[in-house]
């Protein structure tokens, strides 16, 4: 495999592991309410782990408020368990076809923990992006062994490889601070 392929094939790996990070953080709470929190829930669903964002409108009436309205009305006991089971910590309240959360504001010590939260995502995002990085400086020591590539493609790969993770540290830094600050502000 060409020297060009495999760093391209490395911007792509740490494309996706940035892009897990960021939807693992939509789930970490602030203190405005956003359907990011429950969006990934899993519900059983005739037997079938099902995530809520698939089976139900999802809306932010207020700052404070999530409401939830199942496409299938008769799915609503199921969704009020999967929350109540969840890490999420907020009692459903069912209003007929609806499920209201109502969205407590955060203590100062809550948004702490939360911070800290979204920073151990930050740190396994980055060991993430160092495990790709190890990984593809292999591949190009093999391909170098095997006479494939130059020592000169060999550096100068490695080089933008590392230029590369480092471009997306400071992407995950940036991901990271930024919903600290929206942690500690709203």
């Amino acid at each position: 495999m060409p020297a060009e392929k495999i760093v391209l094939e490395h911007k792509s790996r740490m494309n996706k592991t940035l892009e897990a990070l960021n939807e693992e953080l939509k789930s970490v709470r602030t203190g405005r309410s956003s359907t990011g929190l429950v969006e990934n829930i899993k519900v059983d669903y005739y037997g079938t782990a099902t995530a809520l964002k698939q089976m139900a409108t999802l809306a932010t009436p207020q700052a404070d408020m999530i409401v939830i309205k199942p496409f299938d009305p008769a799915s609503v006991k199921e969704i009020e368990k999967a929350i109540k089971n969840s890490d999420l910590s907020i009692a459903p309240i069912l209003d007929g076809k609806l499920i209201r959360l109502n969205i407590p504001p955060l203590s100062e010590e809550r948004r702490k923990q939360l911070v800290n939260q979204a920073k151990q995502l930050g740190e396994r995002a980055k060991v993430g992006i160092r495990n790709v990085r190890r990984d593809e400086n292999k591949q190009l020591e093999k391909e170098q062994k095997d006479k494939l590539i130059t020592e000169d493609e060999l550096e100068k790969s490695k080089k933008q490889i590392d230029d590369i993770t480092k471009e997306y540290a400071d992407k995950i830094d940036v991901a990271v601070k930024n919903k600290s600050d929206e942690i500690m502000t709203n």
